[in-house]
């Protein structure tokens, strides 16, 4: 990939055109539920409601997704209000009423399914924390505060009494949770107290560099034993190059405020050899799966290719181009960017789709469902954007 002030800028108003012209404008139009509340997320090809149901995460999500765009980007009214709705939807009905966050709910509010998932949690707090630097609510901000403590205090049993696992038999450190706390960590940083960020922050990353990401193999796993060893089994060998390359944007942005290059060098060298690992050499495109002993997955998507892998993949590179660099992120770049908008891009509805074949053929034609809504594509398109335009002025 050249590197020059010119194509930089041309990336940069790409990305910046593709989030507030195509992307925003489909969620603005599609996804409001003025009825009941909330946020629709299942949604068609062209952007019609396929399924009521309302998924906490979704919501959550979106609440945060428009609350960064006022606080960062631009305080347009129409983004605070998209962002309170959603928000005073999931204060409403999200919880239990003691910030237990259900997983799923009827249109109009109603429970499906109880409290079990740590992730409606993470984003319920998300949610509140860049909600409440939108609207200086105190309330808001003691949401999120409050949440975060809930998450924290189950970090050793995440499910609860949801588990399925027989206790004592194997106990299982799962990656996803401490690749949710550094995100965590950077979002929170307005509402929490500093020295209990900084504290999480240290900690999940010295699990995930020291634990989850395995030096003699190059490689992160998903999951290790309670004491950080391997474990030889389904999901022992499970390896997920998009969590692992995605958790490294977080990781390098961390260790910028921490003043911690050698964690932001060390970040960047695991990122080009998880992409390494995951890209598809036959077909292109990077794999959602892989065991890292060549059995069969149990997962049997492993070979889908995913839309928010490989946003997240182009976020990580010029992350660790920006800090580092490293000419060799470009090229990778330049490659997954190909990628991703001749396949990903829908040029006639608008948004993206999210699930391709292997082969890189659409596999399913929604643009929102239980798993895909408002945020890793404006999310990333958002980061590439801010990032290609920093480096294009300072490449001028």
């Amino acid at each position: 990939m050249t590197i020059n002030k010119q194509r930089l800028r041309e990336l940069s108003e790409l990305y910046k055109n593709e989030l507030l012209s195509n992307v925003i404008p489909f969620w603005m139009k599609n996804s409001v539920d003025k009825e009941c509340g909330g946020y629709f997320t299942c949604l068609t090809r062209d952007g019609k409601v396929f399924d009521s149901d309302k998924f906490i995460w979704m919501q959550g999500r979106q609440v945060w997704l428009f609350s960064m765009l006022y606080n960062r980007l631009e305080q347009r009214q129409e983004w605070l209000d998209m962002a309170i709705h959603g928000g005073e939807f999931l204060k409403k009905y999200g919880h239990d009423g003691k910030l237990n966050w259900y997983f799923s709910l009827t249109r109009k509010g109603e429970p499906l399914v109880d409290p079990y998932n740590i992730f409606s949690y993470a984003f319920a707090a998300m949610a509140f924390a860049q909600l409440a630097v939108a609207t200086k609510s105190q309330e808001y901000a003691d949401i999120s505060v409050r949440t975060f403590e809930i998450i924290l205090s189950k970090v050793d049993n995440p499910e609860g009494n949801w588990t399925r696992s027989h206790r004592g038999t194997r106990s299982i450190k799962y990656f996803g949770l401490r690749m949710i706390l550094c995100n965590l960590s950077l979002e929170l940083e307005k509402v929490v107290d500093q020295s209990l960020l900084i504290q999480t922050a240290e900690k999940s990353i010295r699990e995930i560099m020291e634990e989850f990401y395995r030096q003699d193999l190059d490689i992160v796993v998903e999951n290790v034993a309670k004491d950080g060893a391997l474990i030889d089994t389904f999901d022992g060998r499970l390896v997920n190059p998009g969590h692992a390359i995605e958790v490294m944007w977080f990781i390098m942005d961390l260790a910028k405020r921490l003043s911690n290059p050698e964690i932001i060098n060390k970040a960047n060298q695991i990122t080009l050899s998880m992409l390494e690992y995951g890209w598809d050499k036959k077909f292109g495109g990077i794999l959602h799966y892989i065991d890292r002993l060549g059995y069969p997955t149990q997962q049997l998507d492993w070979d889908t290719k995913l839309w928010w892998v490989h946003i997240e993949c182009l976020v990580t590179l010029l992350k660790g181009y920006q800090y580092t660099g490293c000419t060799e992120n470009l090229e990778w770049f330049d490659t997954i960017h190909q990628y991703t908008w001749k396949h990903f891009r829908d040029e006639k509805h608008g948004e993206w789709f999210g699930y391709l074949n292997r082969q890189g053929e659409i596999q399913l034609s929604l643009k929102g469902g239980i798993w895909k809504g408002c945020f890793h594509l404006p999310r990333g398109l958002y980061q590439c954007w801010k990032i290609l335009e920093k480096n294009s002025q300072v490449n001028s």
